[in-house]
């Protein structure tokens, strides 16, 4: 990904938020010769309750179905790709206040580059597929309990394929119109507030704080 101009992520910690809070990640990985494969999954810290402060030296944990046969391209070529995306959102120029104007997205985006591990034992994978349900449960304001489940979670365990992604490089692009003027923001974190993205005016929002 090409990371430019005004749009750098604001610390190493905001990315790290981007991701935890949206783990819902593409997994992209490729033979030679052939056009890259990507698979939508769930990619998530080890602990729920252990984010680190940025990707120096981290681990992410993650599975796949076993019926996907993209896990077994992993042992050949370990080297992956992973794509976080938060909201995104569609801004107008209508909110500029001047002319000429052109349209944009404002958005945030997260790739992290790895080597990937196979973890595909049994206890290996119901522990990452628990610690999954936990990561997106903590974010819910009732977590569910899986106490009661969890032996309906072993029983399926043997059809994913659990994994580890070793990361190597992290570059990240937060596009939320820091090339405007601060009153021309304002007035695209409100429109983009009412108009459907209250996730993506909250990041604005974060981003437009002094770091002071």
């Amino acid at each position: 990904m090409r990371v430019y101009g005004p749009y750098v992520a604001p610390s190493p910690a905001m990315e790290v938020d981007l991701v935890r809070r949206n783990p819902f990640a593409v997994v992209i990985s490729a033979e030679p010769g052939r056009a890259p494969v990507a698979t939508h999954a769930p990619v998530i810290f080890p602990r729920h309750d252990a984010v680190p402060g940025s990707f120096d030296g981290v681990t992410m944990i993650g599975h796949l179905a076993r019926k996907n046969p993209q896990w077994t391209q992993f042992a050949a070529e370990p080297e992956i790709l992973l794509v976080f995306s938060g909201q995104h959102g569609y801004v107008s120029p209508s909110t500029y206040g001047f002319e000429p104007a052109v349209p944009t997205l404002n958005y945030a985006a997260v790739h992290l580059t790895g080597r990937v591990e196979l973890t595909d034992s049994r206890e290996e994978s119901l522990f990452v597929v628990e610690e999954t349900v936990r990561t997106l449960e903590s974010m819910r304001t009732s977590p569910w309990d899986m106490t009661a489940s969890r032996e309906k979670f072993a029983s399926l365990v043997e059809h994913v394929v659990s994994f580890k992604v070793h990361v190597t490089e992290a570059k990240a692009l937060f596009k939320l119109s820091q090339d405007m003027a601060p009153d021309v923001r304002d007035r695209v974190r409100a429109d983009l507030a009412d108009g459907g993205c209250p996730h993506l005016a909250d990041l604005m929002a974060a981003v437009d704080q002094p770091s002071g």
